[in-house]
């Protein structure tokens, strides 16, 4: 089936395979019967997927919680099975990956820079990554200084 090697290929949510199922052209009872299969025969598990979906991103994006969060909700995922993608992050991973990321940021800043400015600029971008105000400003004056 079709629609087997979608979701085997790789972890894929309700959404998006709802909405690859219209563009091939299946609707009403056919799809919804399709989807329930599917789930029955474990091609599709949500939790599963955020659960890939939380590790990639942070892994290979370097993301934080809270963008992670926006994008599963933007794919419709339930309050329980983004907690459990959220709990495949390590804090001790996380904080590191966050220093990480605001130190390659300061190297490229120009040196002219007040130790203020470079901070608003680290900040800005650990935010624009996703990650948490508290965490974000802790690390950038560790690192600024």
């Amino acid at each position: 089936m079709k629609a087997q090697r979608y979701c085997a290929y790789q972890d894929r949510c309700h959404q998006e395979v709802r909405y690859r199922l219209i563009q091939w052209g299946v609707y009403g009872d056919d799809l919804e019967n399709i989807l329930i299969d599917l789930i029955q025969e474990r091609f599709l598990d949500e939790e599963r997927y955020a659960r890939s979906f939380a590790r990639g991103k942070f892994r290979m994006k370097q993301w934080g919680r809270q963008r992670i969060v926006r994008e599963l909700k933007k794919r419709d995922i339930s309050e329980y099975c983004i907690r459990a993608g959220l709990a495949e992050i390590e804090e001790e991973e996380y904080l590191q990956t966050l220093h990480e990321l605001l130190s390659r940021k300061k190297e490229r800043l120009d040196t002219n820079l007040t130790a203020f400015e470079c901070r608003q600029l680290l900040i800005r971008h650990g935010l624009s990554k996703g990650f948490e105000m508290d965490l974000v400003q802790q690390v950038a004056f560790q690192v600024v200084q």
